[in-house]
């Protein structure tokens, strides 16, 4: 079976890596100091699974996709490795590291060279599978359903295998149906669809009505597009600015038919081609780099924020790990929490205090965050100490962080003299910043007479006490000079009060609020809130009493001004889908530059009254939902067809937050269409965000989610539109998408 090139073999027979993969070998596989078996890993013929079986048993047999696989990673650099193999195998170790919560697959080759060799052939495929664009994706996926259709292998369908294969689309299709396409595509007569029948039954399969309606209103030239036909589309539809340069680009970039593009014209295939590619989508492309001035000062930053970053699950037994740091600086996080206690060896160990969630060395965790900090975003850290750890081992503490960060850590103000304000993002560039509790004003190391060396005490008001049942009542807690110096722009201090903050805080000088009580100031006090946050940080928290690690809506705390608005980066849900497209923008950097309104100490904005202001800028959306392709089955239950509908959601001021949805539509998750029109009403575009959700509809009970998508509303393309989709887990579904038409207006 083949399809315009999409074979089996991905069309790379020759390709040695790909070879290696095929042919396979045995591993060794690591899960703790005990367990370590020999595996036979292999890729299957699809190219897009590998198996794995033990010589022992046929039971432990398994299977995982490769698309689910995040990074490989050479040496021993998982925990698992690095605590249960020896350093001499280095060079023989690999781990697998899967895009959800799966744990790491930590592997050791029989020699340096075999495991370069799997390592290389695995990021190659992985590679290759991600430069597959959206056609040959869902060439690729349709192609796969077709060869597990084929019961018997024959490379023909019958009628029974044309069923089977609309069941693993997520098509629900009658027997008169199924038949009425088989005689449709059987031209031979032969009672089964064999070569040339099986690709006229694809095309007739992925044949998209609304693409040939659109690209009909403007083909004029003989059944195609010129380029003028396509300036005209790129301005009057997607309201973009377009010469015929451009259109001449875009024919001689996305133009399958060789003949075609000689003559400079657009066939249909070019045209979804061109609308399915990333610069197309809903999200605006310049957005996607750096466009903000990130020269503002510190606090004038909405800042990607994780709480609890150590667990991977909920905070009273579940696991620490390096890896949930990892996770979160790779997700964008820009400020991480190490809640620090004692442990042996005088070596401070970090984990939730006063549960069972289990414990991670601080040095290891540093020497994880130095490593990945700077992957996803350069600009600065901000290490967030919760420290409950006696004076010696708050000197380990600084000795590791001076040690393993070395110069990249801040332990001194930027520039000559006492600053009056903070540093920048583009100043902090690659840096870490401390946040935790200082002995003195920062002042005081500009005085004449400088403080003293001597360790103190301080009164702890962290979010230990008030999270915590075992610790009801402030206490002081000793503060070793050493960690005390390397607070600079981030000292905590607890708050009384905005009036009490403006006379006696320095702008350095922050505080973290519990979500209960950050809430109540954000609806009851907003303006001086964020007033406040003109000229301070805040931090907000999670309440204690989300023991399984959910979240609160981090919403109206944005609205508010706060810039730490830290949530469980390891929960996943509407909550971290709209913290994810809050700073999926410029350029995933982590910080996003607050509305002037917001970094003005004047402002009179307040979110919940919307007085009138420069924030007031009333639009008019227009979504159209068209129609849907290749969405997933609902926890790949087999048997279970889709009833997708679709809901709109706005965030942002209460003014504006609201959602609307689609009707269902009946067994069909390939290619589902609706043509539904919905309007929303947003009066302060700069703090709006817009969410696609796809459930699987219920009559009986609550709908199951599918896919989804949020994206700031500044950040809207207008026109018409494919919207990619991302699973519960923030990983991206392949070939799933919504297409849309989308239309901005002034409202007055």
């Amino acid at each position: 079976m083949q399809f315009r090139g999409v074979t089996t073999r991905w069309s790379i027979e020759n390709d040695s890596d790909l070879q290696f993969l095929l042919q396979g070998g045995e591993l060794l596989k690591v899960r703790s100091a005990s367990w370590k078996k020999p595996r036979y890993f292999r890729l299957q013929e699809d190219c897009k699974t590998m198996w794995q079986e033990s010589k022992k048993t046929l039971k432990s047999n398994q299977t995982f996709s490769l698309s689910d696989i995040s990074m490989v990673r050479k040496g021993r650099q998982s925990e698992g490795l690095k605590k249960y193999t020896e350093e001499q195998v280095e060079s023989c170790c690999f781990s697998i590291v899967f895009k959800d919560s799966c744990k790491n697959l930590d592997l050791i080759a029989s020699s340096e060279g075999e495991a370069k060799q799997w390592v290389k052939s695995l990021e190659k495929i992985i590679s290759n599978i991600n430069k597959l664009n959206c056609q040959q994706k869902t060439e690729h996926w349709i192609f796969s359903c077709l060869k597990k259709a084929d019961k018997n292998k024959d490379n023909k369908m019958n009628l029974e295998e044309i069923k089977d294969f609309f069941r693993l689309i997520n098509i629900e299709v009658d027997d008169n149906h199924a038949e009425m396409l088989l005689k449709k595509c059987d031209k031979s007569k032969s009672g089964y669809l064999d070569g040339e029948e099986i690709k006229h039954f694809y095309d007739l399969l992925t044949y998209r009505e609304e693409i040939s309606v659109i690209y009909g209103e403007y083909a004029k030239s003989a059944g195609f597009m010129s380029p003028n036909n396509l300036v005209d589309f790129l301005m009057n539809e997607q309201r973009e600015k377009a010469t015929l340069a451009d259109a001449h680009k875009i024919i001689e970039k996305y133009e399958p038919d060789e003949h075609a593009k000689e003559k400079k014209l657009l066939s249909k295939d070019g045209f979804l081609m061109y609308l399915q590619n990333p610069d197309a989508l809903i999200l605006n492309p310049d957005h996607q780099e750096v466009y903000q001035d990130m020269s503002q000062p510190l606090n004038h930053y909405f800042i990607s924020s994780s709480h609890n970053t150590y667990l991977m699950e909920d905070q009273l037994k579940g696991p620490s790990s390096t890896e949930a740091y990892i996770r979160a600086l790779l997700k964008g996080s820009r400020c991480v929490e190490l809640d620090c206690w004692d442990g042996p060896d005088n070596e401070p160990v970090i984990y939730h205090g006063y549960t069972l969630t289990s414990k991670i060395l601080f040095k290891d965790t540093i020497k994880a965050i130095k490593e990945y900090a700077f992957k996803t975003s350069d600009y600065p850290v901000i290490l967030s100490l919760e420290n409950h750890c006696s004076i010696k081992q708050q000197e380990v503490m600084a000795h590791h962080m001076s040690s393993i960060l070395g110069s990249a850590l801040i332990t001194s103000p930027l520039g000559e003299g006492m600053p009056k304000h903070f540093p920048s993002p583009k100043e902090l560039k690659g840096r870490f910043l401390v946040k935790g509790k200082r002995l003195n004003k920062l002042e005081a190391s500009f005085a004449s007479e400088a403080a003293g060396s001597d360790d103190a005490e301080v009164t702890e008001e962290e979010e230990s006490n008030s999270e915590n049942e075992h610790k009801k009542e402030k206490k002081k807690v000793e503060l070793a000079q050493a960690l005390s110096d390397m607070v600079i722009y981030c000292k905590s201090v607890h708050f009384q009060s905005f009036e009490d903050s403006r006379q006696t805080h320095s702008f350095y000088e922050m505080a973290s609020f519990k979500e209960g009580k950050a809430m109540k100031l954000a609806e009851e006090s907003a303006n001086d809130f964020i007033c406040h946050n003109v000229d301070k940080l805040s931090r907000i928290y999670p309440a204690g009493s989300r023991t399984n690690s959910s979240n609160y809506n981090p919403v109206p705390l944005w609205n508010a001004g706060c810039q730490i608005v830290a949530l469980n980066f390891q929960t996943a849900g509407t909550e971290m889908d709209v913290n994810q497209a809050r700073f999926m923008v410029n350029g995933k950097s982590g910080y996003i530059l607050k509305p002037a309104y917001m970094r003005d100490t004047a402002t009179e904005f307040d979110p919940i009254t919307l007085t009138r202001g420069d924030w007031l800028r009333h639009k008019m959306l227009h979504v159209m939902i068209i129609s849907a392709q290749q969405l997933p089955k609902v926890n790949n239950r087999k048997s279970s067809i889709l009833d997708p509908l679709v809901r709109v959601e706005v965030y942002g001021v209460p003014a504006d937050a609201t959602e609307k949805e689609t009707n269902p539509v009946e067994n069909n998750g390939f290619n589902p269409a609706w043509n539904e029109n919905h309007q929303f009403d947003v009066y302060v575009p700069d703090l709006a965000l817009v969410r696609f959700v796809v459930e699987d509809y219920d009559s009986v009970s609550e709908n199951e989610f599918v896919g989804q998508y949020t994206l700031p509303f500044n950040s809207l393309k207008m026109g018409y539109r494919h919207v990619p989709l991302f699973s519960k887990n923030g990983d991206l579904l392949p070939s799933a998408g919504l297409f849309v038409h989308i239309m901005v207006l002034d409202a007055e």
